[in-house]
């Protein structure tokens, strides 16, 4: 098993693939990655040397941000929209949609479940 930047990377899946299982990392990112590191899209996990694991952890240490980094990168940039207080920072604080989408109705996922009011006669 194969394990780059902290994840393990599935077995018998293509590279190509099984780079997308860390986070930061998408199928164009992959094959440029693979591009760099002058490794084959097509050659399964399993199959993967050493030395050619350790080109790739090379490649992402020199121009890639990945895991742990860009999660934190990304927590400090919402946190830094709220404390300026601007709009899409309250909504960050507010828990609701905050690139414009609509609240009336949907919006279940950054709302949370229905909470029923109770009417008064």
């Amino acid at each position: 098993m194969v394990r780059i930047a902290g994840v393990d990377l599935p077995r018998k899946k293509r590279m190509e693939v099984a780079l997308t299982y860390i986070y930061g990392i998408g199928r164009s990112s992959a094959r440029s990655i693979l591009a760099e590191a002058g490794i084959d899209v097509n050659v399964k996990t399993d199959d993967l040397s050493e030395a050619q694991a350790a080109k790739i952890r090379d490649v992402l240490e020199k121009n890639y941000t990945i895991e742990g980094d860009l999660r934190k990168e990304t927590i400090m940039n919402i946190k830094r929209l709220m404390d300026l207080g601007n709009y899409r920072g309250l909504r960050h604080r507010k828990g609701l949609p905050v690139r414009g989408q609509r609240t009336h109705t949907n919006a279940r996922t950054r709302k949370g479940r229905r909470r029923n009011i109770m009417k008064k006669k």
